[in-house]
């Protein structure tokens, strides 16, 4: 019976301790950084293979920030996810996010081998961006990597920890890892369980995961759907949002769906709806949880046969995934990706068989799945979201990894879980606290993946500070969510639905409250932009932002001045004019509308003539760029 590749690992380390301590060198040489006075860069020359099988070195990129307080013989290390993100970028992000504990430990941070400044792994058909299968690209980009591919799995990336542990001549270490870098920090805590201080685990992955089929995901999807409309926030936009989306999915399966979407400019596109589409924006909303706030209302008016809401929904999940590509911060390296998911993960095949029968053995696997397992998804979407389809072609060079079976170290753990993870759901978080005697398990509301940095609340890092306090961890209270992540209503699909707004009858009272509607959806596509800003860094100088409606034209902010130019929230409403300085001049026309001016009278009512009937707002619904911007400063994150 052959040895699993992590086993054959972890018994070359324990016999050949003092010849891997030399090969690790006494001591790191650090030197400070040139972009930082916070933190030394240094480097450390590890095996390419850490039994000692297969010659060749890996030189790993490290930067440290030094304990403050005294001399310290512990070290946190930071760990990023992936597999295939590189921590290095995120270095400041670690220190803040850790705060005090860092002031009496020395961070370490290093880009894990294969990724970042640490020897990063290329294959020419990636860095191309050819749109073909997955398969072909796989197997060239294997062929390309050779037969070192092989030496990227977590068990090298854990023995490459040890390696930093010897030369940095720490005692002990405390595990932080987000999404993968939970299993990286859990499977080093089952190697080494004397060396380990405290683990905190962000978004659990668990020992034996990823589940290659994510079985995890499907099954919390209807959970988080009807988590999201508790408290009846869905009351006026669907009784069920599970039934919602089956019966999206059935019609997607009968042939696909496609809706416009109005850029900025104010020119139509069409884009296809899918179901994967759909799956994915979900996923997306784990990142970007505003998605999830738009997506009840958008697959309930899709069901209904209305498609604008989603189809732009769809386009911003798919430009959030496109602007994290681009970001070399957030991005993935594909081929490192594909060398350590797929050599780990116990995909459901026979590895010595040939690509199309794993193919065949995968897909039988899926198809065996109950539909209560995967509802109210397919099948086709299991297949399309997994690894299956590019890892079928993947040249294996390791047996599949054997169970892991070894016992997590009873340390002090804090396991944080975002109550709307759909990447790694709550129940991943619930296996692992089962694994370690007295672990804290805090299950965070309003919150998705990666909980320690879009927590909107103090929760989390309240829990982080306590435990290394050795202070009673909190549950986190039960609040609202922000404005902003409050879930939109339906978008109306004529004028006719409407009631019109109070205080005023027939069409001229219903296109005044088309008005303040579109003036709603053009506050929030705003908020988009800014908060988009905001998490970039940037909301210095002037700003320039535009954004399409929902059925046409387009409005935008230019300093302080807001435009409209035909910009329709209802169909057959148009709305133009300017916004400066508190003052503001609408022009309301349309096929459908009763046309007129609206100007801003007192107390920020709009007033005015529609259809020759004098209308007016009773509440106010106009503010000045100025104050929504300090508005969406304050209310996200």
């Amino acid at each position: 019976m052959q040895l699993s590749r992590f086993v054959v690992v972890l018994l070359a380390v324990c016999l050949c301790a003092a010849a891997s301590t030399a090969q690790a060198q006494a001591q790191i040489a650090w030197a400070p950084c040139g972009d930082s006075n916070d933190f030394a860069c240094g480097h450390l020359t590890v095996p390419l293979d850490p039994s000692g099988g297969t010659p060749g070195t890996i030189t790993l990129a490290i930067r440290r920030h030094r304990a403050p307080v005294g001399e310290t013989k512990d070290a946190i290390v930071a760990l990023a996810g992936g597999p295939g993100q590189a921590a290095i970028p995120f270095t400041e992000q670690f220190a803040q996010v850790l705060g005090p504990i860092a002031d009496t430990r020395d961070l370490i941070v290093f880009d894990q081998r294969g990724i970042g400044l640490s020897e990063p792994l290329s294959c020419h058909r990636f860095e191309l961006g050819a749109n073909t299968p997955p398969g072909p690209t796989i197997a060239e980009c294997a062929a390309q990597l050779g037969p070192t591919r092989s030496f990227y799995s977590t068990a090298d990336t854990v023995a490459d920890i040890e390696a930093l542990r010897v030369a940095g001549g720490y005692e002990k270490l405390v595990l932080y890892g987000t999404s993968y870098g939970t299993k990286v920090a859990e499977d080093y805590a089952q190697a080494y369980p004397s060396h380990v201080e405290a683990l905190v685990l962000d978004s659990v992955v668990p020992p034996n995961g990823p589940e290659p089929l994510n079985r995890t995901t499907f099954a919390a999807i209807p959970r988080i759907l009807h988590q999201l409309c508790a408290a009846r926030a869905c009351a006026r936009i669907t009784p069920n949002p599970v039934d919602d989306l089956a019966r999206l999915v059935r019609r997607l399966a009968r042939g696909g769906l496609r809706g416009r979407v109005i850029d900025g400019h104010g020119i139509a596109h069409t884009v296809r709806i899918s179901s994967d589409g759909l799956l994915e924006t979900l996923i997306e909303g784990d990142l970007e949880p505003i998605l999830r706030s738009e997506f009840p209302a958008a697959v309930r008016s899709a069901a209904d046969g209305d498609t604008a809401a989603l189809a732009r929904l769809e386009e911003r999940a798919e430009s959030g995934e496109a602007s994290e590509a681009e970001d070399p911060s957030e991005s993935f390296d594909n081929p490192l990706y594909y060398a350590t998911s797929c050599e780990d993960e116990p995909f459901p095949w026979n590895r010595s068989s040939a690509p199309a029968t794993r193919l065949a053995e995968a897909k039988a696997r899926i198809n065996a799945l109950g539909a209560s397992q995967i509802a109210p998804f397919t099948q086709e979407n299991v297949l399309d979201l997994s690894d299956v389809p590019a890892c079928a072609f993947w040249p294996y060079a390791t047996p599949t990894p054997a169970p892991s079976t070894a016992a997590l170290p009873s340390v002090p753990t804090l396991i944080l879980s975002g109550a709307d993870d759909l990447r790694t759901p709550t129940s991943n978080a619930h296996e692992v606290a089962a694994q370690i005697p007295g672990s804290h398990l805090l299950v965070v509301p309003n919150t998705g993946h990666s909980v320690l940095s879009s927590d909107p609340t103090h929760c989390a890092s309240d829990a982080l500070q306590a435990l290394f306090a050795d202070k009673p961890i909190k549950p986190c209270a039960a609040t609202s969510p922000p404005p902003i992540l409050r879930l939109t209503p339906l978008a109306p699909r004529s004028l006719a639905n409407l009631a019109p707004a109070p205080g005023s009858h027939g069409r001229p009272g219903r296109t005044l409250q088309a008005v303040v509607l579109t003036l709603r959806d053009f506050d929030r596509q705003l908020a988009l932009q800014l908060v988009k800003q905001l998490e970039s860094g940037g909301l210095g100088g002037s700003l320039s932002l535009r954004t399409g409606g929902l059925r046409a034209g387009w409005a935008g902010l230019t300093g302080a001045t807001l435009t409209f130019d035909r910009y329709s929230y209802v169909p057959g409403v148009t709305v133009s004019g300017k916004l400066t300085s508190g003052a503001i001049e609408l022009r309301i026309e349309g096929a459908a509308a009763a046309h007129g001016m609206l100007r801003l009278g007192s107390h920020k009512r709009l007033d005015g003539v529609l259809g020759g009937e004098r209308v007016q707002t009773t509440d106010a619904v106009a503010q000045a760029a100025s104050a929504q911007m300090a508005r969406f400063r304050g209310s996200y994150r």
